[in-house]
């Protein structure tokens, strides 16, 4: 979800605002609505620690950052009662999440030298006196603009592999969750003392406004695809890069030959996750006629066993806000308006609490098919083959993730459909590889974060050629003459012009 929205005429400091337990209404903490003034000062901080940071080089960062890892697992019970206050998640949910970010901490930081240091690239046979390398550099100060609904996994994403390729970092976590942006940013600040390379800025879209036209080298963002949009536009004033990941309607494909109760299972599961406010939650199903009855009646059954609440018993949490609630609520009778019916739940929400929703028979067009609903809501649908499945499944503006069960085509499924990333008998199979780059095409946003594309997302190629000795035939000059280019071109004539 977004960030915050993005509003023209931000000024300095704008007082303070209060963060709310989802599940009490009790408050968190109060926290400074930072502007221009404030960012500006900590991205000028942070050209100065990025000099400093540079310099320590892969195995001074990679030293620093495997004790940041081990600061995190000591604070763990910490960080996972701040995710709960500001997000209102189980603690299953909140553990799982802090435990997913070591493993993509520990992959960036022992992979950043192999990925972006110095290789040889070899030249032609046209220039065989010259040798040529290229390596990444960092790209100076990052700005990194952080969602509510994984306040941890998430920004890390971003932030850890910034860290790693060399640069400072300025974290503007969401208005919702900014207690916990604090606590890693303390936790960075108990192994790097000596310099502010991860600092945090807090405020709502203001805040992220100034952020993105304060001259940071490069803005990675996660949130709603409109927010993106603004997001966007305020970096094209500076023509600063962006890596965009925004939201998703991912979709569920279930073939002929699949393991129906570990499909249904595995449906559940990443449709309600979190209440459903995910941008790689399943909102959409696509099942084979030959086995749709089978994984209904699986989906149903595992479906009744799952309560949201606010209680420590509750599997699911509420939703963050009132708006989404809204929102939820409007796809749901926009889908029975059109035809569509209520398998389970529907019922109105609890306060910000919504029971699992299951949907049968809603048409293509209605909202709940074509929008991100970010909510505990399933629409199943039929289908007669693994055509018609794809076809549907690419039928939104959207590509972030997907998941696949079958057998036999599954492989083919998961590389026709238009995503980002795909799982094959599993949910969120590609969230747990560090290695995988994750990103989305369309409205799910550009660029990527994770793997070896991830580091390279935030540093800069440089190119080098090196003349060894001299050619007695010298391209690069003004005194070449007539039977010297006459050589060049039977030379590359030679080379090229063969089938």
């Amino acid at each position: 979800m977004s960030a915050g929205p993005i509003t023209a005429g931000t000024s300095a400091g704008a007082g303070t605002f209060d963060v709310r337990d989802p599940r009490t209404g009790e408050l968190v903490g109060t926290f400074p609505q930072h502007g221009e003034r404030e960012v500006a000062a900590a991205v000028q901080r942070a050209r100065a620690a990025a000099a400093w940071w540079g310099q320590l080089g892969f195995t001074g960062r990679r030293r620093r950052l495997d004790a940041f890892r081990a600061v995190l697992v000591a604070q763990l019970p910490r960080l996972v009662s701040a995710v709960r206050e500001e997000t209102g998640k189980p603690v299953a949910e909140a553990e799982l999440e802090v435990v997913l970010c070591l493993d993509h901490l520990a992959w960036a930081a022992r992979n950043a030298e192999r990925v972006l240091g110095r290789r040889r690239v070899r030249p032609t046979v046209l220039s065989p006196n010259l040798s040529a390398s290229v390596e990444r550099k960092p790209l100076g100060v990052v700005g990194v603009i952080g969602p509510w609904n994984f306040p941890v996994f998430t920004p890390l994403g971003s932030i850890v592999p910034a860290l790693a390729a060399g640069n400072a970092v300025v974290h503007k976590p969401s208005e919702l969750a900014p207690g916990v942006g604090a606590l890693l940013v303390r936790a960075f600040a108990e192994v790097v003392p000596e310099q502010p390379v991860l600092q945090l800025v807090t405020g709502d879209g203001r805040t992220g406004e100034a952020l993105c036209r304060s001259g940071v080298d490069k803005i990675a963002f996660t949130g709603s695809t409109a927010a993106a949009k603004r997001v966007a536009a305020a970096c094209a004033e500076r023509l600063t890069p962006l890596v965009a990941e925004c939201g998703g309607k991912d979709a569920f494909v279930v073939d002929e030959d699949a393991d129906v109760r570990a499909a249904a299972r595995a449906a559940l599961w990443s449709a309600m996750v979190n209440a459903g406010q995910t941008c790689t939650a399943t909102e959409r199903a696509y099942v084979h006629r030959a086995v749709h009855e089978p994984f209904l009646a699986a989906l149903l059954e595992e479906a009744r066993g799952v309560r949201a609440g606010t209680d420590d018993d509750a599997a699911l949490g509420p939703l963050r806000t009132a708006a989404q609630v809204a929102r939820l609520e409007s796809h749901v009778a926009d889908a029975v308006a059109r035809g569509g019916r209520v398998l389970l739940g529907g019922a109105p929400a609890d306060g910000l609490v919504v029971q699992p929703t299951v949907l049968d028979g809603v048409p293509d067009d209605a909202l709940v098919e074509q929008e991100e609903t970010f909510g505990p809501v399933l629409s199943v649908h039929v289908v007669a083959d693994a055509e018609e499945a794809v076809r549907r499944a690419n039928g939104t503006r959207y590509g972030l993730g997907a998941t696949v069960f079958g057998g036999r085509r599954a492989g083919w499924i998961a590389r026709a459909l238009r995503t980002g990333a795909v799982s094959v008998n599993c949910a969120f199979g590609f969230a747990q590889v560090p290695a995988l780059p994750f990103g989305g095409v369309g409205d799910s946003g550009f660029g990527r974060v994770h793997g070896p594309d991830g580091l390279r997302e935030f540093s800069a190629p440089q190119s080098v050629a090196r003349q060894r000795f001299r050619l007695p035939l010298e391209v690069r000059s003004f005194t070449l003459g007539a039977r010297e280019r006459s050589s060049i071109v039977a030379l590359a004539s030679l080379v090229h012009g063969r089938r």
